[in-house]
């Protein structure tokens, strides 16, 4: 691993992007309820960042004391940092929710009422709504001091309740309350007033109603704070692809609720007493002890209702057509004459579903291989492969059941495929199969041929209206061969090499993207045209970064579209002079990978399924493929290019991680997203 290069932690770097999530929460350009959906985002992000990558700092900083030495930083340090960071975060939000778009709510005559802000007749309302819809739902357990403390569920909301009598605290009773938001409205809305719009919460709906459920102890105060607690929710898994697999995958699914807790979100106007209490009963390490406000699980408010005006959201954009690719023609006949791009979600979905359904009915259809990682919750994709199974096609499907937090509907799904008919493979042993491809076979006037898409993204038709990701339609015969190659080494779990086309993870993607750094280093020194560009997710890999720095110091001009965490630090001297970091937010999430290289003029573009992180360079199966068709590069080429040049949702990645607006030369605004639309929509 390369040594004194300029870095920035990933942990680090992943609550700078979350910041930025902040950002679009902050912006009031932003309609106000998709502001309100932001802070959601961020609420949900931070959620799996304690889960996933705090807890793994936890474990790495038990280990042992060489830690420091393993990883190149100190664990227990970061850990401290990440809470002075999110601490920080959470005040901003606090600051954002209760102070600025509460107020900007109630200028559109929309409020939101605590149990503390109810008139009698709304009081009313809200108690017979509580009797009829909530009490059956609330199991109260009252907590014995001398007892176990009960054990709470991953990411529940709680209250605390005390109960006092005659201000005597240390003889008063404690409680917990679950809150029932799973599969339920968060939102309650209350009778309208003189066009007035009124809003509570469940939280609100059980505390205004407390002593409904408490009657029949005595008590002359009662209080109440919400807690939530994060755990660990990392899997510890039988590596055996089996029925046995699956059981401990299920089992393991079940003991994630149970995980080691990593973070106590807890009301910040919670007595110190209570704070301590529960701290010393839940184990907590305290750098996991986040004040917050009343509201957890902010995450619901990505269904908060709008009562006001259409202004209040994003105004729908419809999904365009893809020039000259017909829903109403046969989909087979169209790509066996040129390659098609779909640029999602501008462009519609229903292009793959259309791929999948004639290819499901079609006599002249063998075989479907495709790969799946994660499903929309009721998947056409799935439908079509089970109806394809059922037409007496052999449909081999390769359904990543490690997928995080989408095991449990992956296991769900693979039942469903069985049962339909389909082949079912579990991937490969140790390594996720992440990539998105799908092959159809197809008998021809005697001779076979093949059809394929090829995707940055999943087959999820749900994500493909928030995610910007590419899908590639092509009849490629050099192309398809390698797939032929591929689909058979997942059926065989066995890695090939040798691919020319395609770029292939774990055993070529590493290689293969050195040696299209390094030409474009040896063209620098030649003189020749020489840039490099490359949109993705995350980049954390420090070998790739390192090569970057190489590739500055021989004159290569670099471009990054980096959405998330970025390790590598843009405009340090010695390093990184000519390379410029940008990250953009906006209404949809940037999800495509693609890499560019300038090969002295007669640029190479890739689209891929991998970020360059270690995990999908060596430890997923991932694929990259070249664009050929000139009409589909150019296109690609002028997406990227109306995305570099966005000076309105674009922000800086720098050494000083502060999230800048970018700014560019031009006087006239680039929003990209919008831009890349009114592109695709005007295109002839």
């Amino acid at each position: 691993m390369p040594k004194n290069i300029p870095l920035i932690n990933r942990e680090i770097s992943w609550l700078s992007f979350n910041d930025r999530v902040l950002q679009e929460a902050a912006d009031k350009s932003v309609p106000l309820v998709e502001r309100i959906r932001f802070l959601a985002i961020f609420s949900s992000n931070l959620d799996e960042f304690y889960r996933v990558r705090v807890a793994t700092l936890n474990r790495l900083s038990s280990v042992n004391t060489k830690s420091k030495e393993l990883l190149g930083f100190n664990p227990k340090k970061t850990l401290n940092e990440i809470k002075n960071i999110v601490v920080q975060q959470e005040n901003k939000f606090n600051h954002l929710y209760r102070d600025i778009i509460l107020k900007e709510l109630e200028q559109q005559k929309i409020f939101i009422l605590n149990e503390q802000q109810l008139n009698v007749s709304r009081g009313l309302y809200v108690q017979n709504y509580f009797r009829e819809k909530v009490l059956s739902t609330l199991v109260p357990v009252m907590i014995d001091k001398n007892e176990p403390f009960p054990e709470l569920k991953d990411r529940a909301i709680y209250f605390f309740v005390r109960l006092v009598q005659n201000k005597n605290l240390e003889k008063s009773r404690l409680a917990l309350i679950e809150i029932p938001t799973a599969g339920t409205n968060r939102f309650l809305e209350l009778p309208e007033t003189n066009k007035l719009k009124f809003i509570t919460l469940i939280d609100d709906v059980i505390r205004y109603c407390l002593d409904e459920i408490f009657f029949i102890f005595k008590y002359d105060q009662i209080e109440s704070y919400s807690i939530q607690l994060t755990r660990d929710a990392e899997l510890n898994l039988d590596k055996h692809v089996s029925e046995k697999f699956i059981e401990a995958l299920t089992k393991s699914l079940n003991k994630r609720s149970k995980g080691r807790p990593m973070r106590l979100l807890y009301d910040k106007d919670m007595p110190l007493d209570m704070v301590n209490y529960l701290v010393d009963k839940l184990d907590l390490n305290i750098d996991g002890l986040i004040p917050g406000n009343r509201y957890h699980n902010f995450k619901d408010f990505i269904t908060f209702p709008n009562v006001g005006d259409a202004s209040l959201e994003y105004s729908p954009l419809p999904s365009l057509p893809v020039n000259g690719l017909s829903i109403m023609s046969s989909i087979f006949a169209q790509i066996a004459k040129r390659d098609y791009l779909v640029n999602l979600p501008y462009q519609s979905f229903d292009y793959i579903i259309h791929f999948l359904r004639e290819a499901a009915i079609d006599p002249k259809v063998k075989e479907i291989s495709i790969t799946l990682y994660r499903l929309a919750e009721n998947s056409r994709v799935i439908h079509a492969l089970i109806n394809a199974a059922k037409n007496g096609k052999n449909v081999y499907c390769f359904l990543e059941l490690k997928a995080r937090f989408d095991e449990r509907a992956n296991i769900y799904w693979s039942n469903k495929l069985e049962e339909g008919g389909v082949i079912v493979n579990y991937g490969i042993l140790d390594y996720k199969v992440h990539s998105k491809i799908c092959l159809v076979k197809r008998q021809e006037r005697g001779h076979i041929k093949y059809y394929s898409n090829l995707a940055t993204g999943n087959f999820n038709e749900k994500t493909a209206k928030l995610y910007g990701d590419h899908s590639l339609f092509t009849a490629n015969p050099e192309i398809n061969a390698e797939l032929v190659k591929l689909f058979e080494g997942l059926r065989t779990q066995t890695f090939y090499k040798g691919y020319t086309h395609l770029i292939v993870s774990p055993l070529e993607s590493r290689q293969k993207l050195n040696s299209l750094i390094n030409q474009e280093i040896k063209n620098a020194k030649a003189g020749k045209t020489a840039y490099i560009i490359l949109k993705m997710n995350s980049l954390t890999d420090e070998e790739v970064i390192a090569k970057l720095y190489a590739a500055n110091n021989a004159g290569v001009n670099i471009k990054l579209i980096i959405r998330g965490m970025c390790c590598l630090v843009p405009g340090v001297k010695g390093f990184s002079e000519r390379i410029e970091v940008i990250s953009i937010i906006d209404r949809f999430l940037e999800h495509a990978r693609v890499w560019i290289f300038a090969n002295s003029g007669k640029e190479k573009v890739y689209l891929t399924s991998a970020d360059i992180m270690a995990r999908n360079l060596d430890h997923r199966v991932e694929v990259g493929f070249p664009i050929l068709d000139q009409e589909v590069k150019a296109e690609i080429l002028k997406i990227i290019d109306i995305q570099l040049n966005d000076n309105s949702k674009a922000r800086e990645i720098n050494q000083q991680n502060n999230n800048r607006y970018r700014k560019t030369k031009s006087k006239v605004p680039v929003r990209a997203q919008t831009d890349i639309y009114h592109y695709l929509k005007y295109k002839k």
